[in-house]
């Protein structure tokens, strides 16, 4: 059974564990060396209680992550705080578990009872694994921009991808801290 659970800073190394291949071998992050489980722990900190960490587990007490999905600020301009971006990893072993959409139906769920209004998710192209996944929680493609990265001997296109969370109010409400929410399911 998979079970969801706000991260803990001692789910750092088993999140490094899951980033780093993606890091190293493939294209959809554009980071060029693995952080290691002390850099996750430090970026999980850096959230401050507000933005969500979640990690997917096989369901025991002291069970292995299976995946993680995390919200990050979108932009370090204060009128866009009520906007995040959105990643998620899972491990190659949990991969068409149906892990991935629990766990990002989740974020997003959480997301809205925190009362941010918009999602953003940057996909590295081609991708149609992530933009299926995207998609199945309500993104909806935003943009593309071309050619924006290099890694691995070849320029990436990087798609935008938004999903709406709430109505924009005016004025809008603060977000409640991840930390006062924890995770919703629904």
């Amino acid at each position: 059974m998979i079970a969801l659970r706000a991260a803990v800073p001692e789910d750092a190394a088993a999140v490094a564990a899951i980033y780093a291949p993606h890091v190293l071998a493939g294209t959809v992050s554009f980071e060029t060396e693995a952080p290691d489980a002390r850099a996750m722990r430090s970026r999980m900190a850096s959230s401050a209680g507000l933005y969500p960490w979640i990690v997917a587990t096989n369901g025991e007490a002291t069970g292995g992550v299976l995946g993680y999905a995390y919200a990050t600020r979108f932009s370090e301009r204060e009128a866009y705080r009520w906007v995040v971006e959105t990643s998620i990893y899972v491990a190659d072993v949990a991969q068409r578990q149906g892990v991935g959409r629990l766990l990002y139906r989740a974020l997003v769920d959480t997301l809205r009872a925190q009362g941010f209004t918009q999602a953003i998710g940057r996909i590295a192209l081609p991708n149609t694994t992530s933009i299926a996944l995207h998609e199945a929680v309500g993104f909806r493609r935003a943009g593309v921009f071309r050619e924006v990265g290099y890694k691995h001997g070849r320029w990436i296109d990087v798609g935008y991808w938004q999903c709406a969370l709430a109505e924009p109010a005016a004025p809008p409400a603060e977000p409640r801290r991840f930390a006062d929410v924890g995770v919703v399911r629904g």
